[in-house]
């Protein structure tokens, strides 16, 4: 398996990309926003993104957007294709793209939005923190980026404020090294109820 930094030799694969990003959203009942080919062959001829092949077969994919200037960078779009799940392929090339984003953006604070507990889990040990999403990018062509997610509803009734993604922070300006045999306050079990308790909330003033 190879995970490679992406360019326009792989820009074959865009389908598919957005095929598995789409059908991975509609399986597991979340809200995402929407990619098209067009999009994503400009990530891979930008050099803007990481893929993963086994040989010539797709295996998975994750890109990155830069927003505010160069200011806050989102490493978004992470998929493995179902032929691939379940043998930590989405921790490798979660790894691969943070790092990439900070040799391109050294100083730029690296951010993202999920409802997936595993991508939450996997931020969190990279050195991302939960924040408000007052402390991610302002740049008003991210959050447009929202409005295909069938949870916009939410976010634009709270004004931008919160919705069901949880967003997370790595700023490089506060990198500090963990002390040995010190367990961080985010573990898995604080990460699903953080989420559990804002799908409750959410989900029970939608019905009103």
């Amino acid at each position: 398996m190879d995970i490679i930094i992406a360019d326009k030799s792989h820009t074959r694969y865009a389908n598919i990309i957005c095929e598995t990003i789409a059908v991975s959203a509609e399986q597991r009942g979340t809200g995402i926003a929407k990619r098209t080919p067009e999009y994503i062959i400009k990530k891979l001829e930008n050099k803007n993104a990481v893929i993963a092949l086994e040989g010539d077969k797709f295996a998975g994919f994750c890109y990155i957007e830069a927003w505010g200037h160069g200011k806050f960078v989102a490493n978004s779009g992470l998929i493995v294709h179902p032929d691939f799940r379940n043998l930590g392929l989405a921790k490798k090339i979660k790894k691969v793209i943070f790092e990439y984003s900070k040799e391109k953006y050294p100083d730029a604070k690296i951010f993202g939005i999920t409802t997936g507990l595993a991508v939450m889990k996997i931020n969190y040990e990279l050195g991302y923190k939960p924040v408000t999403f007052s402390e991610l990018t302002d740049d008003p062509q991210f959050w447009a980026g929202c409005q295909t997610c069938k949870n916009f509803d939410i976010l634009t009734r709270t004004e931008r404020k919160m919705c069901l993604c949880t967003g997370m922070l790595y700023d490089p300006s506060k990198v500090t090294v963990p002390k040995k045999d010190v367990k961080h306050p985010y573990n898995r079990k604080v990460l699903e109820r953080l989420k559990n308790i804002k799908q409750t909330i959410f989900l029970k003033n939608r019905k009103k």
